[in-house]
């Protein structure tokens, strides 16, 4: 099943609950909520309070937490509480992996996780019966905006190779618009992570469009 996941990194601040509504009665009911700590990542997003802002306005969407923060863990509980739905951390964050993917799936969530560019995909190998999602970052994480990496086309090719037993999603994030996502799709995504080509400009005919591809690359 593909699935589009709008990125709140996107959205118009001061019309969060408007926006957040017109995505989701546009098709998208799945929403990606970033967390960064400034430590991880060179930027500070969002926390607790506006995630269970977000599920207050949306009781009914799937909420995709990505933790951008160092030692993820100490806040799992935090976004359990304030209504995630998945919980991804990064690879690269934490001391122990298999504590974290236990933490999470103890709370009943779904569990991802996710590897910066230059992190080999052979490291998920490890876990990936273990999860219900990996995450391949595109670009950088940190910023919206950024172009999308080329080479991220043979990361996810060797990331759907390693999912494809276990029924694990395949996660895409950064650089991603309407001229691109085919090519993306095909190289073995499923889950399609975009905050600016869904905020910016027309938020119901771009969730259209994008759901229009998803859906006949199903």
């Amino acid at each position: 099943m593909n699935i589009l996941a709008p990125s709140m990194l996107s959205i118009d601040f001061g019309n969060i609950e408007r926006d957040l509504n017109e995505v989701y009665n546009a098709g998208a009911n799945t929403i990606h909520v970033d967390i960064m700590d400034g430590a991880f990542v060179p930027n500070i997003s969002f926390g607790p309070p506006v995630l269970k802002y977000v599920r207050k306005i949306l009781p009914d969407a799937f909420l995709d937490v990505h933790m951008m923060v160092q030692e993820p863990s100490r806040y799992f509980k935090h976004m359990a509480e304030a209504g995630a739905d998945n919980i991804t951390f990064h690879y690269e964050a934490t001391t122990d992996v298999d504590r974290d993917i236990s933490l999470i799936r103890e709370m009943g969530l779904r569990v991802g996780m996710s590897i910066k560019p230059a992190t080999p995909v052979s490291v998920l190998a490890p876990y990936i019966d273990k999860l219900d999602q990996i995450l391949i970052m595109s670009v950088e994480p940190g910023f919206g905006g950024q172009s999308f990496m080329p080479e991220a086309f043979d990361r996810l090719r060797e990331a759907r190779r390693m999912a494809e037993p276990y029924g694990v999603d395949v996660e895409v994030d950064g650089g991603i618009y309407l001229d691109n996502v085919r090519d993306i799709l095909d190289a073995g995504a499923n889950m399609i992570v975009t905050g600016s080509a869904v905020f910016k400009g027309n938020i119901t005919d771009n969730v259209k469009s994008f759901l229009s591809i998803l859906n006949e690359k199903m």
